[in-house]
């Protein structure tokens, strides 16, 4: 499907049960920021999205289409994104359940990328650049320390964005989202929501 270069829309997905949480706050935030580029929030604890990947789901994923009505809503939002730009909470250094069944039913054959023995891997999302703003509690030290942050890149920007063609966007932690001082906080906030914004709004690099 083809973008409207004239107006560009930004995709935040959000998945973080509590309407209050520093992840909502984020993607509200973000959306100011990039204003008046046209966005759109899909908050999917909201909207209820189902991550369980069905036996319908298995079929649509081999047969390389049919898919199920909601899977199929999801594609029509992403083809009229330019830019896709995941907010979500770390859980156990990786990104909520419910985030992970968005991407495995969503992100799938026939859509995202084609697969087959005889012609190998045909990636299909490249007209899309996706960024990463994951909420973190502990702080940048121990990431660093003991490697967090380069398995989450290399999980998610190789295991996901490369796989399917997607442009590589901005990475942009926050970091010590739990602590008591909310100075520290703030200030991970102000720049990561800067970090992503003007990723978003320098476009693609040309091809």
């Amino acid at each position: 499907m083809s973008i409207n270069d004239n107006n560009p829309l930004t995709l935040l997905v959000t998945a973080h049960p509590d309407p209050d949480s520093l992840t909502h706050h984020v993607a509200t935030r973000l959306a100011s920021a990039l204003r008046p580029r046209a966005v759109e929030v899909a908050d999917l604890h909201r909207e209820q999205f189902d991550p369980r990947f069905t036996p319908a789901d298995r079929r649509a994923y081999h047969e390389g289409g049919n898919y199920p009505p909601d899977v199929a809503r999801e594609h029509c939002r992403l083809d009229r994104a330019t830019d896709l730009v995941l907010v979500f909470p770390v859980y156990w250094w990786s990104m909520p359940a419910l985030l992970k069944g968005w991407i495995d039913r969503v992100f799938v054959n026939g859509w995202a990328f084609e697969y087959s023995a005889a012609s190998g891997l045909r990636p299909r999302l490249q007209r899309l650049t996706t960024h990463l703003l994951p909420i973190a509690g502990a702080d940048s030290g121990a990431y660093e320390r003991r490697g967090y942050e380069q398995a989450l890149r290399t999980q998610i920007e190789h295991g996901i964005i490369d796989y399917v063609g997607s442009r590589r966007g901005a990475t942009a932690f926050i970091h010590e989202s739990e602590q008591p001082s909310s100075g520290v906080t703030a200030a991970s906030v102000e720049r990561a929501v800067r970090v992503v914004s003007e990723a978003v709004q320098a476009g693609p690099p040309p091809a």
